[in-house]
């Protein structure tokens, strides 16, 4: 069964394992980048974990505004007690755990969390083929975003909340 639960600083080799084997270089998360997550957002921070070992995670900060801006890869500050809009900046599974609805239960999660604590949307960035996976979880495509993030084209998908 799938277990997910908030981040630990002991899950960061696991977490950064998973991120190298899901991104190209110029995409990924860095371990540093990561460590900041961890001790920051804890609460908008989520392992999915399947017999004991970590299969996937979801994690991003709560901003202002609504859409994902490039300087959040880098600088991120704790999120507010309410309101904002929940970003999701990396979610990623395990190859061998792909296709199993293991993102599905981490976005489930998330989204709990931003619904719990009232938050206006969900808000993340994504590459053309993955438009229709988040449509598909209700997520609209707001067009191609301004982050210039790894060299490639993102698309801006936001969820109303409200």
């Amino acid at each position: 069964m799938l277990h997910i639960r908030n981040v630990k600083t002991e899950d960061l080799p696991e977490i950064n394992i998973i991120e190298q084997l899901c991104f190209p270089k110029e995409e990924a998360a860095t371990k540093e980048a990561f460590q900041k997550r961890i001790h920051i957002i804890p609460d908008s921070f989520f392992v999915a974990e399947k017999d004991g070992f970590i299969v996937g995670f979801v994690n991003g900060p709560v901003i202002e505004t609504p859409f994902i801006t490039d300087d959040l890869f880098s600088e991120i500050k704790a999120n507010p007690p309410s309101g904002g809009h929940q970003t999701v900046l990396g979610i990623a599974v395990t190859p061998h755990f792909q296709t199993r609805g293991v993102a599905a239960a981490l976005l489930a999660k998330i989204e709990e969390e931003a619904r719990t604590n009232k938050r206006k949307t969900i808000t993340l960035t994504c590459k053309e083929d993955l438009i229709g996976f988040y449509e598909k979880y209700g997520y609209i495509n707001m067009g191609v975003s301004r982050s210039e993030h790894g060299g490639v084209i993102w698309y801006n998908m936001v969820k109303k909340l409200e």
